[in-house]
């Protein structure tokens, strides 16, 4: 668990310290990182080669499809939050977990069609309200 936490220290300052005009694919590690910046929000996905492959395996995941995930998944949560911002992430966490696990299952994205993806957590916030109104 140290050696996960100190290697994503390690990416998210390599992130943080390339400039704008830098491409937001690189390698680490043996790791794709791909990473976007939106406003003051950094959203970075890294995949490796898959551990069947055996050492020195090329890792074959397709960066820009990478990049188009991660605004599909910005634009998601700007359609569930209006425009978000930290602040949504923060107080939200379990909502936004779940948004992720629509859209992707087992490392594998699963859902791309933002009303599919919406969907459930719309009917959990509806049904959380109907329990507050309950007990007024």
């Amino acid at each position: 668990m140290a050696e996960r936490v100190a290697l994503e220290s390690e990416i998210i300052r390599k992130c943080l310290s390339r400039s704008e005009l830098q491409c937001s694919f690189l390698e680490y590690r043996g790791y794709k990182v791909v990473y976007r910046r939106y406003a003051s929000l950094f959203f970075i996905v890294g995949t490796r080669p898959d551990a069947g492959a055996g050492p020195g395996a090329e890792n074959n995941e397709n960066e820009l499809g990478m990049l188009e995930f991660i605004h599909m998944l910005v634009e998601t949560m700007d359609k569930w939050a209006g425009s978000i911002c930290e602040l949504d992430i923060m107080y939200q966490l379990e909502q936004v977990h779940f948004l992720l696990d629509e859209m992707v299952m087992n490392g594998y994205i699963v859902e791309t069609n933002k009303s599919n993806i919406l969907k459930p957590i719309d009917l959990m916030e509806r049904e959380s309200r109907k329990d507050e109104g309950m007990f007024r």
